[in-house]
């Protein structure tokens, strides 16, 4: 079966935004107008398309990304966007990272009141780590206090990014009638009645004209900037086609030097065709972006070009367990070359296994489009795979390839947990499991010296979802412990220590010796270790073997047995018994050496310290920095914003903050917010330590 639309006319787009910035509300539009749904569902009313989980739709946020494709016609030509909307929560970044991994472009949703909030930094230094290229879209400009030249002033100074407006706001507040395109030199006023559906495209009103013509001069000298040849016509004095400047904003956009800024209220119909126009005319098609990097099994670097005819390979992105059918996992697949038919097999080349290919979809959020193939640069999802997990790599067998893996961060907080009754004993660690295979950012342990099922994540709501999934999807009622922070340990002073293991038990014996330094790292630069052992009086292999024992040590700290960060070791002598050593008996060494030297190299207990940004009217800000305070927090800056509020930055423990929203809430008559990331470990004070 031939492709159906060319790669030229492909958009694999994400839209991502803080809590609340209206990403979800701006994805339903889309797919209405798309003609992929045919009646608009509203956050509020928990009906929209992508938040389809009971969680999602209870609490009127989004928890996992949701993958959808719509088409849209533009110049007579329709194209295919595959839109992946993500959540804005900091408990779920994982899901932002994972999906901006795969995509070839992104829709960042900007609140028109607040300008850039904490968590559109986070997405958006995500996606300048995948160098995704993006549009912006400021949102919400019907609200009272919305404020367009604020929004882009704070992208300009707070991401550090060239915002260049492609449109201004056609009134504010109330009086929002549509937008003025200065692309066009034109007002697009929207009908009210018609959802939004039709809008005309007439003058701009004079009221608006000096403002519009000084922001198209604007306009026009940045898109000369991205082109030699437009830079020559624009200082002649000529003037720039429509058709140019376009041109020269993509190539400027593409390049990550520029990002166009739109604007809108998605809630109240208005500015989303637009929008959609500008994925199309600025966004990147699969062709556009560099081809995908990884590694042969060999570890040689190799490339994959965006073709059907070059060997298959594609990345697992995402696990998910199907809503239809809960025994069976959905695998969400971004192919970067080839192509896949149901009925096959591929290479899982991660796990060094075959997969057989029983079934393929495509998603439409909770919906499944059955179909026989699909094409470099689709998204996909197949049925019922038993060994991918998130980050794994699918390939032809003859022509392997890893493609590079996805970093997942550290979970910050734990609980305990056990079922309710000895029935469900078994269940829950199925469900847990299950549960961890889709979520990379959740981790289940077994504390050694209770017994207990540990899960860990990335905050309160993280967790608190987890527990209510298990009772709805696995029916498996639990008791959950009170929240525990996840603390570090590292070391403060560098030692240096020796390892022997000698064991002699008749026959063949273990011999292991190796000298250590043990050094404390940068913070956050994690664990290193070097091999300075020369004169081959240790071979490679020992040493690797002692450096394994050495991270499995690393795994229980002197202090309270929490795993150890930011530690440097040297391994600078030992010894060899021709006979009785091998890999065992210097793992063995490592470890004691280790143990030995981090006993005396003055260990500390760390802490997580948390990000936070306060959103509080201006009558409560006294008692809300007072209270952090006595929370041992540190006031990192304050900043007034529109409408009376200050927003607070501030440093937090996390053991401080939790229960923090209840107290909030009480404290500011319910009226302020907050939002709080993960920032640093750093040494807990001495108290911590004597509880």
């Amino acid at each position: 079966m031939p492709r159906e639309y060319p790669l030229e006319r492909y958009r694999n787009i994400g839209i991502m935004a803080h809590i609340d910035a209206g990403k979800t509300t701006t994805t339903e539009r889309i797919l209405f107008y798309t003609g992929a749904i045919h009646k608009m569902g509203e956050v509020h009313e928990g009906t929209t398309t992508t938040d389809w989980m009971p969680q999602e739709r209870e609490r009127g946020i989004t928890i996992t990304s949701a993958a959808i494709t719509a088409f849209w016609s533009r110049n007579e030509q329709k194209y295919r966007i595959n839109i992946i909307d993500t959540p804005g929560h900091v408990d779920f970044t994982i899901e932002v990272e994972r999906s901006l991994r795969v995509l070839d472009g992104a829709i960042a949703v900007f609140d028109g009141v607040n300008g850039v909030e904490p968590q559109s930094e986070t997405v958006w230094r995500q996606a300048d780590k995948y160098k995704v290229p993006r549009i912006c879209f400021i949102n919400k400009m019907d609200r009272v206090g919305a404020d367009y030249t604020m929004s882009v002033n704070s992208i300009r100074e707070k991401l550090g990014a060239h915002p260049v407006r492609l449109q201004l706001p056609l009134g504010t507040e109330d009086k929002l009638r549509g937008v003025i395109d200065l692309v066009r030199m034109k007002a697009l006023v929207f009908h009210d009645s018609e959802q939004g559906s039709r809008y005309d495209v007439v003058d701009i009103p004079g009221e608006f004209l000096e403002e519009a013509t000084a922001a198209r001069n604007e306009l026009v000298e940045t898109a000369a900037e991205q082109d030699d040849a437009l830079t020559e016509k624009f200082l002649e004095g000529t003037e720039l086609t429509e058709a140019e400047i376009r041109g020269a904003i993509r190539k400027g956009c593409l390049g990550l030097k520029i990002f166009p800024v739109f604007c809108g209220s998605s809630f109240k119909h208005k500015g989303v065709q637009p929008l959609l126009d500008a994925v199309v005319d600025y966004l990147p098609n699969p062709l556009e972006v560099p081809p995908v990097h990884g590694k042969t099994p060999k570890g040689e670097d190799e490339t994959r070009p965006t073709d059907d005819k070059a060997p298959f390979s594609a990345l697992a992105f995402k696990i998910m367990n199907d809503p239809q059918f809960p025994s069976q996992t959905l695998t969400f697949l971004r192919i970067y070359s080839g192509k896949l038919e149901a009925g096959t097999a591929a290479w899982n080349s991660v796990k060094g296994k075959r997969e057989r290919i029983s079934r393929l979809v495509q998603m439409r959020a909770d919906k499944k489009d059955e179909v026989q193939e699909c094409y470099a640069g689709d998204i996909c999802a197949v049925v019922g795979l038993k060994l991918a997990t998130t980050g794994d790599t699918l390939c032809d067998d003859k022509h392997p390839i890893i493609l590079e893996r996805m970093e997942f961060p550290e979970p910050v907080i734990d609980v305990a947990i056990e079922p309710k009754s000895t029935a469900d004993q078994d269940k829950i660690i199925t469900s847990l499991n299950r549960l961890m295979m889709e979520d990379p950012s959740f981790r289940v342990k077994t504390n050694e010296e209770t017994g207990q099922t540990i899960i860990a994540g990335m905050g309160e709501l993280h967790l608190e979802i987890i527990v209510d999934r298990l009772l709805r999807e696995f029916k498996v009622d639990a008791n959950v412990g009170k929240p525990q922070v996840a603390y570090r340990e590292t070391i403060t002073k560098a030692v240096e220590s020796e390892g022997k293991y000698i064991r002699q038990t008749g026959g063949k014996g273990m011999y292991g010796h190796i000298n250590l330094r043990v050094a404390p790292n940068e913070p956050g630069a994690g664990f290193v270790f070097e091999n300075k052992i020369v004169g081959g009086v240790v071979s490679n292999e020992f040493v690797d073997a002692a450096k394994q024992g050495i991270q499995e040590a690393m795994q229980s700290g002197p202090i309270a047995g929490y795993p150890m960060l930011d530690v440097k070791v040297e391994a600078y002598d030992g010894s060899m018994h021709d006979v009785d050593s091998n890999e065992m008996a210097f793992k063995i060494a490592g470890s004691m050496a280790f143990r030995d030297a981090v006993r005396t190299a003055a260990p500390v207990l760390l802490e997580p310290i948390m990000d936070c940004e306060i959103v509080t009217p201006d009558d409560f800000t006294g008692d809300v920095i007072g209270d952090l305070n006595g929370r041992r927090g540190k006031i990192m800056g304050m900043e007034p914003r529109p409408g009376g509020v200050q927003a607070i930055n501030a440093q937090v423990p996390l053991a401080k903050m939790f229960g923090y929203s209840t107290d909030l809430r009480s404290r500011s008559q319910g009226r302020a917010t907050y939002t709080m990331r993960f920032s640093h470990y750093a040494p807990a004070p001495k108290d911590v330590l004597n509880r």
